[in-house]
């Protein structure tokens, strides 16, 4: 039933265009290019359980993109239907929901078990000890053990600063919004506007990100409403991490522009939408799935992988977007598969009049003048990035 990496990664990117924090990783799992695999029939009671935050059918945002990533995952290992089991609108501010949830796929058969929000993350723990013969993968968070739990995340931040890109190309105003479900209280979320507000000054060093926070991963109504108080702030690009298409719709209605989330929302709104961080998730999905069935969670381990490796990106531009924007990003992107670069080191990115990138040694800084890298330093830590990155850094303001 193995496939080879070649199959799973041309199944992720033909299928999926699109798309909310982990303690020590290890590199992301490949497979063995080199190695011929028997394709057999998967195994019948081996059933695969999915919790999702929200409901899929939405067809947008989140639960959707985690939705399609394991769809697709089925597709590249010919899992039938019978074998999924999916628990919708599971509030993952509702431990006793949650526990709910887990325990009935299990009950249902499910030996593995995707647990897609942050908030899941102390009750997939617990489960986790009571029940040692099915596998738990939480998506984001930092706990894990050594047997049967793991956590998986990626490098969404690189995918955030190409973004950044596609805003800070388009304003004109030089003031860009952002409606974010937390803010410098979270890792996960501090670090993603600070990509994306990096990658606004690797092209438009003079523009400022304005931050929302709702204090919620989905707020509809206030997605709406923050969006329209940054419009009357003069913020002409609205980027968002928060789960529904909301913030674009509004920045659609204010006839300005917006970078999504998680998954292209150009259709949400065509005249508005440039791009959006999105993920691969079939990328993961098939490696954990196929590493589960094999025996080989143990060494499968943790997981943490981005533009390199295929798991993240930005969605197709669409036409809204400013002249010569593909070309930087892409020239971005060279960089990032390199790996001779990270977004958050002591090295600056520009263009020079050409559009060719300029590294540039330059310390990094936080919004309150510390320094965080010094000029020429490696980026920081990984740990700090999904752990500890509780700060803005300059160039960037909570309203």
């Amino acid at each position: 039933m193995k496939k080879t990496l070649a199959i799973i990664l041309a199944a992720a990117l033909m299928l999926f265009s699109f798309a909310a924090c982990a303690g020590e990783t290890t590199p992301a799992p490949t497979a063995d290019p080199t190695t011929a695999a028997e394709n057999t029939a998967f195994p019948a009671d081996f059933k695969i359980a999915i919790i999702h935050i929200q409901d899929p059918a939405t067809g947008n945002g989140y639960s959707y993109a985690h939705d399609q990533g394991l769809v697709g995952a089925m597709e590249a290992l010919d899992i039938p239907e019978s074998n999924i089991i999916r628990k919708l609108n599971v509030s993952d501010g509702d431990k006793a929901a949650t526990r709910t949830a887990i325990e009935e796929a299990i009950d249902q058969g499910a030996k593995l078990v995707f647990t897609t929000s942050f908030g899941y993350m102390e009750t997939t723990a617990e489960i986790a000890e009571e029940y040692p013969d099915v596998i738990f993968s939480h998506c984001s968070g930092y706990k894990s053990n050594e047997t049967n739990f793991n956590n998986y995340f990626g490098r969404i931040y690189q995918a955030r600063y190409l973004s950044g890109i596609a805003a800070g190309l388009k304003t004109t105003t030089n003031k860009i919004g952002y409606v974010a479900a937390f803010g410098d209280t979270m890792a996960e979320t501090s670090s993603g506007i600070n990509s994306f507000a990096l990658g606004v000054q690797a092209v438009n060093p003079d523009a400022e990100v304005y931050v929302k926070v709702l204090g919620a991963w989905g707020d509809e109504v206030n997605e709406t409403a923050f969006a329209d108080a940054l419009y009357d702030m003069d913020c002409d690009v609205i980027a968002q991490h928060c789960d529904s298409a909301n913030p674009q719709i509004s920045a659609q209605n204010n006839g300005i522009f917006g970078c999504g989330y998680n998954s292209d929302m150009t259709p949400q709104a065509p005249a508005a939408h440039l791009t959006a961080p999105i993920w691969n998730w079939t990328v993961y999905y098939t490696a954990a799935i196929e590493a589960a069935v094999d025996g080989k969670w143990v060494e499968f381990g943790n997981y943490y992988a981005g533009v390199k490796e295929g798991f993240v990106d930005v969605s197709p531009l669409s036409a809204n977007c400013a002249e010569g924007t593909q070309e930087k990003i892409d020239a971005v992107k060279a960089i990032l598969n390199e790996g001779t670069w990270d977004v958050f080191s002591g090295v600056k990115l520009s263009f020079d009049e050409s559009g060719n990138v300029v590294k540039t040694d330059a310390a990094l800084e936080d919004s309150k003048g510390n320094v965080i890298v010094e000029a020429g330093g490696a980026s920081v830590e990984d740990g700090v990035i999904t752990g500890t990155m509780n700060y803005y850094v300059k160039g960037v303001s909570e309203k």
